[in-house]
């Protein structure tokens, strides 16, 4: 049996998390945003100290750290530490070394520096910053105002895979199905909805080496981005990618994925109620059509379980993640909605114990 775990306890994550703030919180947020700029403001009209003076990698880490702090930036060391590293050329911090940390940095680079934090001072995720992040073993261009791909989402895809791995032999089938050609090796077909930066899709094609694909969004920007990640990553010649609404485009989608294995989707599932509770850095830059799920969290999520059954061959599976409160409210909505041929299997909880993943065949 194959398995893939590619959810790391200790991953560090910035910024964009579905916190929800107090109201005392949502003050002192503003005002560090606005302290944030009246610095930036003051310090942009002379920022000769920090780019002419003599200052090392990790001199520059502290400068920063303090700067975020002062300004209520969240996860201060986090970010100055990200930033520094991107600009020196490694993944993170510990991936450089003493001498590389120790060098006197040029003036190109802290000119770079100050660019980058800058952004990161007016509440721009990390992500956005340094355009790029890693996911499972990808690592994905990043833009806004698409989705970041959060850890729990590696979660999902651990889970996918362990799944399928168990039931490779009696789930994937050969079959026809819409755009694959027939003499292509019996290999799961996915269908992701909602592939903001493409990072559920491409971490499965990068499993599933003769799998293939469709992905959909509504959003240009993200399909133009999966694209995007899926040439960088050599898989799109196994990719189909388009800009379609699972709601609005409900038949045209059918049409087009004719049979597919697998229907998997991190759908927008946060409750309307909750939206404007969510952190600056989300509600600033990234797109809420990806976050709003309507007034239960569930208005996306019940369409595409309308349209699984439509397109997934016999035993083929839904995967999504969703909001704890959703499992059982998806469990009774299914009992009242009779005939639609799919069966809720199992309820999966993230690395913090939360009822996140939901799992479902169509029977």
């Amino acid at each position: 049996m194959m398995w893939w775990k590619v959810f790391s306890a200790c991953r560090v994550y910035l910024a964009p998390c579905f916190r929800v703030k107090s109201h005392y919180h949502c003050r002192s947020e503003d005002t560090g945003f606005l302290g944030a700029v009246a610095f930036l403001n003051a310090l942009s009209r002379n920022p000769c100290r920090f780019i002419h003076d003599k200052m090392t990698g990790i001199n520059c880490v502290t400068y920063w750290q303090k700067i975020f702090e002062e300004n209520g930036i969240s996860e201060p060391q986090q970010s100055s530490e990200h930033i520094i590293s991107h600009v020196l050329g490694g993944k993170t911090i510990h991936n450089l070394t003493e001498e590389a940390l120790s060098r006197s940095l040029t003036t190109e680079q802290k000119q770079m520096i100050w660019n980058l934090c800058s952004k990161r001072l007016h509440h721009m995720p990390v992500q956005y910053v340094i355009e790029e992040w890693d996911f499972c073993a990808l690592t994905l261009k990043i833009k806004p105002p698409v989705f970041i791909p959060r850890p729990e989402t590696e979660e999902l895809v651990s889970l996918v895979v362990s799944e399928l791995a168990e039931e490779e032999d009696v789930l994937f089938s050969v079959e026809n199905a819409g755009w694959q050609n027939s003499h292509r090796a019996a290999r799961p077909l996915f269908l992701e909805i909602g592939c903001g930066s493409g990072a559920i899709v491409l971490s499965l094609l990068h499993f599933f080496k003769q799998s293939y694909a469709v992905a959909v969004d509504k959003s240009a920007e993200a399909v133009n981005l999966t694209r995007q990640n899926a040439e960088r990553l050599c898989v799109q010649h196994r990719l189909q990618a388009l800009q379609l609404n699972v709601i609005s485009d409900f038949q045209k989608l059918t049409r087009i994925c004719g049979s597919v294995d697998v229907i998997v989707s991190n759908p927008p599932y946060v409750f309307h109620e909750d939206m404007s509770g969510l952190m600056p850095e989300i509600l600033r830059y990234e797109d809420c059509d990806a976050l709003d799920g309507g007034t239960d969290g569930l208005k996306i999520i019940k369409a595409i379980l309308q349209l699984a059954p439509t397109v997934l061959k016999d035993r083929g599976k839904v995967f999504l993640e969703v909001d704890p409160r959703h499992p059982e409210m998806i469990q009774n909505w299914l009992q009242a909605c009779t005939g639609l041929q799919l069966t809720y299997r199992a309820t999966h909880r993230d690395i913090c114990g939360k009822l996140r993943f939901c799992e479902l065949q169509r029977s």
